[in-house]
């Protein structure tokens, strides 16, 4: 993008309260407001995937933005106001490939996924948003005031979990923000800041900041605080021993164990799984998934049963899990149980896959855990 000399003048109208305000602070009578800056960008022809605009409010961020990319700026989303979020992405796109976009950014929970937009929270509708925004404007995306309306957690989060998937889909995203907290987490290719006019390519990629999970056994009660964002099922078993990961004192993720009294191998099963949703994107729930799952291998083998596409892809990749089972509908048993003619519950339809822990083991049962 070549040098740009950007000027936006504004009519003054010279109301009474206007003269007396120029008489109180000794300012020119003027017809017009100017304001201009000399712009330099020069992103035109280098290979890059994420850009941030940043800087405090009146610098000029979003009208350099307006101007220098008219047609790429994402506006407001027309959504459904009674369907489903899923079903304001483009008819084009399947549903396997919506909710792996949406897993991506973050935003990872199949019952919110059947909500309206209006009734998510601020971080799932910017995250939801951004997912929309990827999915409609494959080249360039612009998001003006990004992560603006979030919580500050939510936002550095939000932000990794975003670059990765614009750098993953190979696409290129500028975030026009007056946040300077968000940059190690954005990790952008190149910084504009317009209340300097300085411009600055960022060589090489840097690790965005580690987050150290403090892991706690709780009661089972804390399941109260996970259930509606389980995507099976919201009960929890009586005997299950629950886990509870805090980010900065704030709850973040839950992972339950139940014993597996089978006569020939008994086992630990994990049995509940969940990340708050303002915390997914960074990998919080698969590690206390694995925390807990090194603490009951030490005694006898661990195993766990998924359905969720997300966990399911990072078990499949990682070196602490073995897949003992490959994603596949199981049958329904047939089975009745005594005196009674209720069906045994299974995962009859639902595409599911089975791991066995193989990682390290901790003799401990809490303490901190690192995110790398």
């Amino acid at each position: 993008m070549p040098r740009l000399d950007l000027v936006k003048k504004t009519r003054v109208i010279r109301s009474p309260r206007v003269v007396q305000l120029e008489g109180m602070f000794g300012l020119p009578a003027e017809k017009t407001s100017t304001q201009q800056w000399a712009v330099d960008m020069p992103i035109e022809d280098e290979d890059w995937n994420v850009g941030l605009i940043v800087g405090p409010s009146g610098c000029g961020k979003t009208s350099i933005a307006r101007e220098c990319f008219k047609h790429e700026m994402v506006r407001e989303f027309n959504w459904f106001q009674q369907k489903s979020i899923i079903d304001s992405f483009p008819d084009e796109m399947g549903i396997k490939e919506i909710t792996a976009l949406l897993s991506s950014v973050g935003f990872s929970s199949p019952p919110s996924w059947l909500r309206p937009f209006h009734v998510l929270s601020n971080g799932e509708q910017f995250r939801v948003s951004m997912a929309r925004a990827l999915a409609e404007l494959p080249g360039l995306v612009v998001i003006d005031e990004f992560t603006s309306v979030v919580d500050r957690t939510v936002a550095k989060i939000g932000s990794s979990a975003v670059a990765r998937t614009v750098r993953k889909r190979n696409q290129k995203f500028v975030a026009i923000s007056c946040h300077f907290d968000i940059i190690d987490w954005l990790d952008p290719d190149w910084i504009y800041m317009p209340a300097t006019n300085e411009f600055q390519w960022r060589s090489e990629r840097q690790s965005r900041p580690p987050v150290t999970l403090k892991i706690i056994n709780v009661h089972r009660d804390a399941w109260k605080l996970f259930r509606k964002h389980h995507y099976l099922d919201s009960t929890i078993h009586k005997a299950a021993n629950c886990f509870v990961a805090l980010v900065n004192d704030h709850p973040a993720a839950f992972t339950a164990v139940i014993h597996f009294p089978h006569r020939q191998a008994p086992s630990f099963r994990e049995h509940r799984t969940v990340c708050l949703p303002d915390f997914q994107g960074i990998g919080i729930g698969n590690a206390l998934s694995d925390f807990v799952a090194s603490l009951y291998s030490c005694r006898k083998k661990y195993t766990s049963v998924t359905g969720h596409p997300a966990m399911i892809q990072h078990r499949a990749k990682s070196k602490n899990w073995k897949m003992t089972r490959k994603p596949s509908a199981v049958s329904r048993q047939k089975g009745l149980e005594k005196n009674t003619n209720r069906r045994i519950a299974s995962s009859h339809e639902r595409v599911t896959a089975g791991f066995v822990y193989c990682g390290p083991r901790h003799e401990n049962e809490a303490g901190e855990f690192g995110l790398i």
